[in-house]
């Protein structure tokens, strides 16, 4: 699943975002967030943030996991309904990278994936557009199991470029 797995990745990186990757991203949320989610798999990062009062307006995904996830390519949106995007996208640079431009060429987005990328040379040509890096730490993305992932993970919030600076929240005390 990672680069330190045995585990053979699912298609598509398709992983439900558990809660616990959630909490930490919700105190930088505006309360009664309109967001859409343009890679929503089977909904579970939708129904996370909806049971804290925020509002999807379009859910889809390339290979939708839930007959309420609409079929449409992430590539292919072309307006944002709610005032962000929120997602937990395919970590795979090749989907990524573009998806970072693409997302937040129209709307702010957040989007969930391991944090080690923003310290590597790939990231520095999307560092005009990260505004804010929430720290999640390590996720157990598959149910059940004793483990946690291998990779850290990070709430990466992107939008149009500038020069402003890029803000980082550290992960809080339980």
């Amino acid at each position: 699943m990672g680069k330190r797995s045995d585990f053979e990745r699912k298609p598509r990186d398709f992983y439900p975002t558990p809660i616990e990757a959630v909490r930490p991203l919700l105190p930088h949320l505006f309360p009664n967030t309109y967001f859409d989610e343009p890679c929503a798999g089977n909904g579970a990062l939708v129904e996370h943030l909806e049971s804290f009062g925020h509002r999807c307006l379009g859910k889809s995904d390339i290979e939708p996991q839930a007959d309420h996830v609409e079929k449409i390519d992430a590539f292919d949106l072309c307006k944002c309904a709610g005032d962000n995007y929120i997602s937990n996208p395919p970590w795979d640079r090749k989907i990524l990278h573009p998806l970072i431009i693409h997302l937040s060429d129209l709307a702010p987005t957040w989007l969930l994936f391991d944090a080690d990328w923003i310290h590597t040379q790939q990231s520095a040509p999307y560092m005009n557009r990260l505004r804010k890096i929430v720290s999640v730490g390590r996720v157990k993305w598959i149910p059940g199991s004793k483990m946690t992932g291998k990779d850290n993970c990070a709430w990466h919030l992107f939008d149009k470029p500038s020069s402003q600076p890029t803000q980082f929240h550290g992960r809080e005390q339980k």
